[in-house]
């Protein structure tokens, strides 16, 4: 498909990567699938093309390293969990990262930089300078001193910024589902994945109900108002399946895997009802 094959030409890439990709459901870091994520981005990056890595997965590293079952309630607890497991997250990235002879850097974000121009600048200043210097910036929510009046609230409203402040050409969102389907695919057998949306509605907003895993906040409402943020930006999405992290190098060679949320110019800021199209019958 032809949509798809234009994402081969995309060179600043944000990939997002949600809790339920980098943990098992009990909340345990997957190494392995860690390990896979790193060695990909790593090659891509050796390519000539820039990526920046948006990471959820703090609070669940610091449950884990404390033996709880699920994440707390209140905010205060996520935000010590946020201490305790971002410093181990970080540390494990630039372990696996430096064993591929790549170079990563640790951004922590709080929403005031979308708020405030000058933390926008400073912000977008060290992520051109960190891509410069062929360095993959690594960035979370700063959640430890993030409240509920600054908060992102999910990675995926975050990564969405991200890529419009970094000028990126393509978002990747990663995570346990496979893409946008036709129907909820738990009630519905004959639901099927739509392989291209070029258009969104507020109606399909308000039909993408659902939570994330125990330890996550996203689901696919939250993705579906990450596409509507870089829709303004002209940045195309791919909503796909983290389990193999080497879907990212099918995604960027333009080949058909997940959802792609197409968008060839940059639009006006500000939402207008919209009509949702597919290109396959489905």
């Amino acid at each position: 498909m032809e949509m798809w094959k234009e994402l081969a030409t995309c060179s600043k890439i944000v990939v997002k990567v949600g809790t339920s990709t980098l943990s098992y459901p009990n909340g345990r870091l997957n190494y392995q699938r860690l390990v896979r994520l790193a060695d990909t981005l790593a090659k891509i990056q050796l390519t000539g093309r820039k990526i920046i890595l948006v990471s959820s997965g703090a609070i669940a590293v610091g449950a884990g390293r404390l033996g709880l079952a699920s994440r707390p309630a209140d905010l205060a607890g996520k935000q010590a969990l946020a201490a305790i497991g971002q410093a181990e997250l970080i540390r494990i990235y630039r372990r696996f990262f430096e064993a591929r002879e790549q170079q990563v850097a640790q951004v922590l974000l709080t929403k005031d930089i979308v708020i405030r121009p000058d933390r926008r600048e400073n912000a977008r200043n060290t992520l051109f300078e960190l891509l410069n210097m062929n360095i993959i910036p690594i960035i979370n929510e700063n959640d430890t001193v993030a409240t509920d009046e600054i908060e992102f609230g999910d990675n995926d409203t975050l990564s969405a910024y991200v890529a419009e402040l970094a000028e990126a050409d393509l978002l990747i969102l990663l995570s346990d589902i496979d893409g946008l389907f036709s129907a909820d695919p738990r009630k519905h057998s004959d639901a099927k994945i739509i392989p291209v949306v070029c258009e969104i509605t507020k109606d399909l907003e308000r039909s993408a109900a659902g939570a994330g895993s125990g330890f996550g906040t996203g689901g696919m409402a939250t993705k579906i108002e990450a596409v509507r943020i870089c829709r303004n930006s002209g940045i195309k999405v791919v909503i796909a399946n983290g389990a193999n992290p080497d879907i990212i190098s099918n995604i960027i060679a333009g080949r058909e895997s997940g959802t792609l949320f197409y968008c060839s110019r940059k639009i006006n800021a500000g939402y207008t009802d919209m009509n949702i199209r597919n290109t396959d019958t489905v």
